[in-house]
């Protein structure tokens, strides 16, 4: 029986990342003649925008065999707006090629990637690509790999364009990276892309991590059901149609109502973000509002991330950048037929809360067949209960953390500790719908009760600088609200609003002679 190999490529904007993958599915005979990004005809990016833009934006899977391995490429995009792609991809991956140019070298983004990635334990490899081009240097690249990345991974150089360097790249990854297929039990599989077919249709890509999908078979998708109506593979370059899909294989399944991150069959965990939040958002405007909500419901579906809500009349998206925003709107547009304007961008803030507060709703004094108590106060993020396990059904529990959950991110409260204070439940009559929905009021009113503080997004940064720029940075660092941690003649490490980092990115060049260095990324609200 083959091995699968689910395989991400990642790597910073600009990396080469989709013309490796186009290297990659040529030199396995996938393909007879290579696609260009520039040209809009490679193999993953199938959007009409992506064509158009020449940047992946959404994930894609393609696949290929070597012996046999049969290899899953997922392949991300690289832009930093639209990482939530990439987050999604982390939880089904058996092993990762990270790629860096080797002529800009080792970027902030690089360093993340790599950081998540070991954090995951997932295996990685680095390859050097773009050695062709002008200006390339792999002894420094490496320097950079081994010393920015703290990383004794396997390092290869080559080119996607030639072709070098490539062969010997999936001569090891195929060796060094390759898994058994988990042996047979129960269904477990996570959904990490959603697209919607010709005739609407959802259609959901999932690894299977243990069992067999068959079709017609009916599903567990947390506390629902649904039946597969059809099954696509991916084996040898196509996802042909098969009558059932094993451990470890990437399916495309048709006929369930799912969303990014559902779970099907048997749960493995919870939901975890591996990046930060969007810190972003704006109020998108069409004179089609009702178009609108439906059109971006359906995005949402495909990137959560979104966090679409409704304030009021408005209708907000959170965004990770500018670029994201210009996204959307021309996938309203071309999609949809939806023209939209946006207002300025602002920066998400968050609420947490104030003091404790409780609140209960006893069966029989409220619409739902449950009684559900909380106590809130301010602690790290969880769900605890002093209640007893045995006193509700395993499904009302989950139902009820699932909700929490759901409530808080939604209502945007951080830094928050729930615990359910009293169950109840009246056999046979409630289901766990009942929880599903009580569980939102009681929570919302223990918060209102403790009350709630509003934060703002910080940033944690590191600033490379010539030893000479020192005291005017130090100075544009206090105008931004920022706060040095540590500091060195060179280094600057500590903390800056969310809201003034683009503020310092601009003012850096004309303040260290185009030398600086901003790395950034969120670390906590405050």
């Amino acid at each position: 029986m083959s091995r699968t190999l689910n395989l991400g490529i990642l790597a910073h904007v600009d990396a080469g990342k989709t013309s490796l993958t186009e290297r990659l599915l040529h030199t396995a005979g996938v393909i007879d003649a290579l696609g260009s990004v520039d040209a809009g005809n490679t193999q993953t990016d199938s959007l009409a925008l992506e064509r158009q833009r020449g940047i992946t934006i959404k994930s894609a899977v393609a696949s290929f065999a070597v012996g046999d391995v049969v290899v899953n490429l997922i392949d991300t995009p690289g832009h930093p707006d639209f990482i939530a792609e990439v987050e999604r991809v982390l939880d089904v991956l058996d092993g990762a090629v990270l790629v860096v140019s080797a002529v800009e070298g080792v970027q902030a983004q690089t360093r993340v990637l790599m950081r998540t990635l070991r954090r995951l334990e997932i295996p990685t490899v680095v390859f050097v690509n773009k050695m062709d081009r002008r200006g390339a240097d792999g002894e420094r690249v490496a320097r950079e790999v081994a010393e920015k990345l703290a990383t004794e991974a396997p390092i290869y150089f080559g080119s996607a364009i030639t072709g070098d360097g490539v062969r010997e790249l999936v001569a090891g990854v195929t060796s060094s990276l390759a898994v058994a297929d988990v042996p047979d039990g129960p269904l477990s599989g996570t959904v990490f892309k959603v697209e919607r077919g010709h005739a609407g249709e959802k259609v959901a890509f999932v690894r299977l991590f243990s069992g067999t999908v068959r079709v017609r078979d009916r599903v567990k998708i947390g506390e629902r059901e649904g039946k597969v109506t059809s099954i696509a593979v991916f084996e040898g370059g196509t996802a042909p149609r098969r009558t059932a899909a094993r451990a470890g294989q990437i399916a495309k399944l048709w006929g369930l109502d799912v969303r990014i991150g559902d779970t099907i069959g048997a749960p493995r965990h919870h939901r975890v973000h591996h990046f930060a939040p969007p810190t972003l958002e704006t109020v998108v405007e069409s004179e089609n509002r009702v178009a609108l909500h439906a059109a971006l419901l359906q995005l949402a579906e495909q990137d959560p991330l979104i966090n679409l809500r409704l304030d009021g009349d408005d209708i907000v998206v959170s965004l990770y950048g500018e670029v994201q925003k210009e996204v959307i709107e021309a996938t309203l547009a071309l999609e949809h037929g939806i023209a939209v304007t946006f207002r300025e961008t602002r920066t998400v803030r968050v609420e947490r809360p104030r003091g404790v507060g409780e609140a209960v709703r006893f069966l029989g004094q409220n619409p739902y067949a449950a009684t559900i108590g909380f106590r809130v106060e301010p602690g790290p993020e969880e769900f605890r209960l002093e209640v007893e396990l045995g006193s509700l059904p395993l499904a009302f529990f989950r139902a009820t953390e699932d909700a929490v959950r759901d409530t808080l991110c939604a209502d945007r409260i951080h830094d928050c500790t729930v615990t359910m204070t009293h169950s109840g439940y009246s056999s046979p009559v409630t289901v766990a719908g009942d929880f599903r929905g009580l569980a939102p009021i009681v929570l919302r009113e223990a918060l209102r009760r403790a009350g709630t503080v509003t934060c703002e997004p910080v940033h944690r940064f590191r600033l490379e600088i010539p030893a000479d720029a020192l005291a005017a940075v130090l100075t544009a660092l206090g105008k931004v609200g920022g706060v040095p941690l540590t500091t060195t003649a060179t280094v600057l490490e500590g903390h800056v609003p969310a809201a003034r980092v683009h503020e310092l990115q601009r003012r850096l060049p004309s303040l260290t002679r185009g030398e600086g260095v901003l790395e950034s990324e969120f670390d906590h609200y405050a």
